[in-house]
């Protein structure tokens, strides 16, 4: 017979990076089943012979709440980890999260990240003369396109 867990922790785990995602209304409760999804994966993990990566650890927390925004820390000291504090933006799969999901951070990076490639393929002309239409053309389509549609090919 098989017993189910009462922790509702989501985890997914790639070659040298993994992700615990957890659900809950209180910060304290998910804090506890971070705590509780940690002690299990990294005491099955040390039974095969992998070692988790204290220092790579973070914790985050999205939030809808409107003003100043605390969320408490994440002690792994009795496991032998670290004590995580929250971080106020999550990069992953190189998008860039806040607390609200605005995604305001993200489009502020890559606007910027845009313009200043835009600025900055004036320099590859010669100093005689600029580049012919076709050459800013092509040079657009290589350099503008992936950052904008993050390497999307159409």
């Amino acid at each position: 017979m098989t017993k189910k867990s009462k922790n509702p922790c989501f985890h997914s785990f790639f070659v040298d990076n993994g992700l615990f995602v957890v659900q809950d209304k209180s910060l304290t409760v998910s804090n506890s089943n971070l705590f509780c999804s940690y002690h299990i994966i990294s005491s099955l993990l040390k039974k095969f012979g992998l070692i988790l990566k204290h220092g790579k650890m973070k914790v985050f927390h999205f939030s809808r709440l409107q003003g100043t925004f605390n969320p408490p820390l994440l002690d792994l000291s009795p496991l032998g980890g670290p004590i995580l504090k929250p971080k106020n933006i999550w990069y992953y799969l190189g998008f860039i999260f806040d607390r609200k999901l605005t995604f305001q951070q993200h489009i502020d990076f890559y606007s910027n990240k845009a313009i200043s490639t835009i600025k900055y393929m004036k320099m590859l002309g010669n100093s005689l003369r600029g580049h012919i239409p076709i050459q800013k053309r092509l040079l657009y389509g290589s350099c503008m396109l992936p950052i904008t549609l993050y390497d999307f090919q159409m």
